[in-house]
């Protein structure tokens, strides 16, 4: 949530920020409703002051007559308070209402575009892949090496579902162990979150203002399924307060994903590179803000040494504005190389959401000199498990249809280092 402050002093900034994003907010609107909340403040403080005036008086009154008359005068300004506390109350509703649909401000380094065609690669590692005979796609592969069911999985459960079989299953516990032995020497604690959250905390990680179409929702419960382990992990500190040498707090989920994929009718509907529910392990950090830069940077190092070791083809790419979603202040996406389709696909991103998430959860941290800040949240992909899996069977297949295992998966493997036809 974008602070009131802000939106007072820089107007113009905060409706040009918004507009970057392809989202057009009522500014004036906004300064109308806070100025009435305002207003309503006031009056409610000054009726405070004056009961307690009042109050004050009446323990001294001696006349019984003007006594009565100072109490009747205090209870008609207790029936006012009561009304005004109601009114307060709908005017704080109204704004908060409003502030939630300003999404958070691109910051002053983000290319400014409508679009995803404003993308820009910013480097690349290793050319696309080669191979002295006539690749074939993943599901072609994975099918012949029994390792991926997209057939069965259909029938226990309809479209865009899939089962990984024997070494498909084994390859993906590989890449969750390779990851977490990387990571957790970079100083971040394992999670596996719950997978369910309630309307508070999904609303405050900022995916139900827009975008509320790709997110399951249990009715009967009120309950959330998460699209990724942020979801669950950042409200994991909501209502906490951090001392300033607790921060940064690194976090990596493993948890498995649901969305909808609404919108995306006819879009890699055969596989497991577009389905409903898939693995994934997401890093998460807490902040200070003046060191969340330099963390952000550190999440997309740490995505990109992981690719690196498995020697996959890739590009770091930097998001425009208009490509962003409501939390994020700045995105860096690493797209990997899928040889059959001949381009690169999105396998990580990785996001700052400054104060924008940690303001809707009430996650400060107290400094060292006694200030209370608001700490920064940021994501990172570790794995989607089910696109490295993809991408690893693609650019790994050898001419007699088996798959090389990456040499630092093969631990993991039994030290198997090749995933053949039984």
């Amino acid at each position: 949530m974008i602070d009131i402050k802000l939106v007072r002093e820089n107007p113009n900034g905060v409706r040009q920020g918004a507009a970057a994003k392809n989202v057009d907010v009522d500014i004036d609107a906004i300064l109308k409703l806070d100025s009435e909340r305002r207003r309503l403040i006031g009056e409610s403080e000054k009726l405070k002051a004056d009961q307690n005036r009042a109050s004050d008086e009446i323990s001294k009154e001696k006349d019984a007559a003007a006594r009565q008359a100072k109490i009747a005068v205090v209870k008609e300004s207790k029936e006012k308070m009561k009304a005004l506390e109601s009114e307060l109350q709908a005017a704080e509703a109204a704004l908060d209402k409003a502030l939630r649909l300003i999404p958070n401000l691109p910051r002053p380094d983000v290319k400014i575009g409508k679009d995803d065609t404003f993308n820009y690669v910013i480097r690349s590692f290793k050319e696309p892949t080669k191979f002295g005979f006539e690749p074939k796609d993943y599901m072609t592969l994975g099918e012949a090496l029994d390792i991926i069911d997209t057939e069965r999985a259909a029938k226990v459960s309809g479209a865009r579902f899939g089962y990984l079989k024997g070494d498909g299953a084994m390859l993906e516990f590989a890449l969750v162990q390779y990851a977490l032995h990387l990571l957790a020497a970079e100083g971040f604690t394992p999670v596996v979150p719950p997978v369910m959250v309630g309307e508070r905390a999904m609303a405050a990680m900022g995916y139900l203002d827009r975008g509320r179409d790709e997110i399951y929702r249990l009715q009967e419960d009120n309950l959330y399924l998460v699209g990724t382990s942020e979801q669950s992990i950042g409200p994991m500190h909501m209502d906490e307060t951090f001392r300033e040498a607790e921060l940064p707090r690194r976090y990596v989920g493993f948890s498995t994903c649901f969305r909808r994929e609404a919108g995306s009718y006819g879009k890699d509907t055969r596989g497991i590179l577009r389905v409903h529910q898939f693995d994934k392990l997401e890093m998460f950090s807490f902040t200070v803000p003046e060191k969340s830069d330099d963390e952000h940077l550190k999440l997309l190092a740490l995505e990109e040494k992981l690719l690196q070791g498995l020697g996959l083809p890739h590009h770091v790419l930097g998001i425009c504005s208009g490509d962003l979603g409501d939390p994020a202040a700045r995105k860096y996406d690493l797209e990997t190389w899928i040889p059959s389709q001949k381009t690169y696909r999105e396998t990580h991103s990785t996001s700052t959401c400054t104060d924008y998430q940690s303001r809707r959860l009430n996650i400060r941290v107290r400094r060292d000199d006694g200030r209370m800040e608001f700490v920064h949240t940021l994501n990172g992909t570790a794995f989607a498990i089910g696109r490295i899996i993809i991408a690893i069977i693609e650019n790994f297949q050898q001419a007699d249809g088996s798959i090389e295992i990456p040499a630092v998966l093969a631990p993991y493997m039994g030290g198997k280092t090749h995933i053949r036809p039984a």
